[in-house]
């Protein structure tokens, strides 16, 4: 496949699809796994907490490790498909290993096996999904077609999502008792993940690269070098500011329509009215960034969701639940633009990055982007239990005027402020079009010396 070419429609699909599993894999983990920890395996509810830190903790710590084993991969299948091979079939299996309750009657012993089949699951994830995100970069170096690209992967993120936050339940809930239940739940979406892997294996061919540019570097020089690219710098610290608000409203919706409205099963249909959005107004998205450019869309996307999220804590207490719905359709449209739109900038920034050191490390870039997105989730959890806890919030009671006003500012302007944040970052991105096709012409003359030099 040549990387300049434009991408047929069944390599656009088959490459999305493989973040189905991803997002999947992300919602369950998010919105079940403490759940299923304390109320069907029986481990206490603090224990429980540890264990999932300790295994977010690790999961953080392999991404960049694991970027630096891809790029330096070389098999038959390339440097990034044989992890999508031989890991989905392990993902399938550790997906059942989690959710398959021991029942164990130690409490220690539950604790460790927690904790290892945990940490065993994220290890198999990092294995499949930062040599799949890496991939990105490699399939094309046309700029507007890198946002087509992650489009057609944006749908299938939003897919995965309302597959784990609307099935988990009434799958689990089916089933004679909720042991059995978590085990099918874990057993039908790892064959899924399995399945969107097998996918963009199979439809995905990756581009070969000369040696002459493959990274020579140990694993700190490596990385070194991926922190002193401008571009990636800036896009990743938006992306993790943007992380650490749609972390913070989604993980506050639950308790914004429970004790502010007082029904938290409008909670589900608050999450599909914006998701659902979300899925319908990407493509608009990838279009309008062909007009006005990657980064004007993203920031201004942003800067909608903040909106939204700003009346909605002004207004939405007084003005009631329809008025709130129709502040989710509008954050929707904003977050539209947050599922392409980054992931199609960071592999224009590899580029600069190969022009500034002359070696690839996709691997590496991307490897360092989920450290910090998740860093970026777990920075959240921590900055919403800080303010619920200093404004006095007690669970499953009326909540006090200053509670109210917690959760309230946790959709508001805690959230507003990220993304508001994250989208003046973006003022500082130097990558457009015209600069980016400049930097493309400098990879040219210095691959076409590079060739001269090897010949001699």
């Amino acid at each position: 496949m040549e990387v300049n070419q434009k991408l047929p429609v069944k390599v656009k699909l088959g490459f999305g699809v493989g973040d189905l599993g991803g997002n999947l894999y992300f919602t369950v983990i998010a919105f079940w796994l403490l759940n299923y920890f304390t109320d069907t395996v029986g481990i206490a509810a603090g224990m429980a907490g540890i264990a999932v830190a300790i295994g977010k903790i690790w999961d953080a710590v392999t991404d960049p490790m694991m970027g630096y084993i891809s790029d330096r991969t070389r098999s038959r299948w390339g440097r990034r498909r044989p992890y999508l091979l031989f890991g989905s079939f392990v993902w399938f299996i550790a997906m059942i290993i989690l959710f398959t309750n021991p029942r164990l009657s130690n409490p220690t012993a539950l604790f460790v096996w927690a904790v290892a089949a945990y940490c065993f699951l994220s290890t198999v994830f990092t294995v499949v999904n930062v040599p799949y995100s890496s991939l990105t970069p490699e399939l094309t170096k046309d700029y507007h077609e890198r946002s087509s690209l992650n489009g057609y992967r944006a749908v299938f993120m939003v897919i995965g999502t309302l597959i784990g936050a609307g099935a988990a339940l009434p799958l689990v809930g089916a089933l004679p008792n909720k042991n059995i239940g978590f085990s099918v739940m874990g057993a039908v979406f790892g064959a899924l993940m399995m399945a969107a892997a097998l996918i963009t294996f199979s439809s995905v061919r990756e581009p070969k690269l000369a040696s002459a540019v493959q990274p020579k570097r140990g694993f700190f020089k490596s990385y070194g070098y991926v922190f002193k690219t401008k571009p990636f710098i800036i896009v990743l610290l938006t992306y993790m500011m943007n992380m650490i608000a749609v972390s913070v409203v989604s993980g506050t919706m639950i308790y914004y329509f429970k004790y502010i409205h007082d029904n938290e099963a409008l909670t589900t249909v608050a999450l599909l009215i914006l998701l659902v959005t979300a899925m319908i107004f990407i493509p608009v998205a990838v279009l309008v960034s062909k007009k006005v450019g990657k980064k004007t869309t993203y920031a201004v996307g942003m800067l909608i969701i903040s909106l939204a999220c700003m009346l909605v804590f002004a207004l939405g207490h007084e003005l009631g639940v329809m008025f709130v719905f129709v502040m989710m359709f509008v954050a929707g449209l904003g977050l539209s633009t947050t599922y392409p739109m980054p992931w199609s900038m960071i592999p224009d920034t590899v580029e600069y990055g190969y022009l500034q050191s002359g070696e690839r490390r996709e691997g590496g870039y991307y490897g360092i982007w989920t450290f910090f997105s998740k860093g970026g989730q777990g920075l959240a959890i921590a900055v919403s239990g800080l303010v619920l806890h200093t404004t006095g919030y007690v669970a499953e009671v009326a909540q006090t005027e200053l509670a109210q006003l917690g959760i309230r500012l946790l959709i508001g302007p805690v959230t507003a402020l990220f993304f508001a944040s994250a989208a003046f970052m973006l003022i500082f991105y130097p990558l457009n079009e015209q600069r980016y096709r400049e930097l493309q012409e400098k990879i040219k003359v210095m691959e076409k010396e590079r060739n001269i030099q090897s010949d001699r």
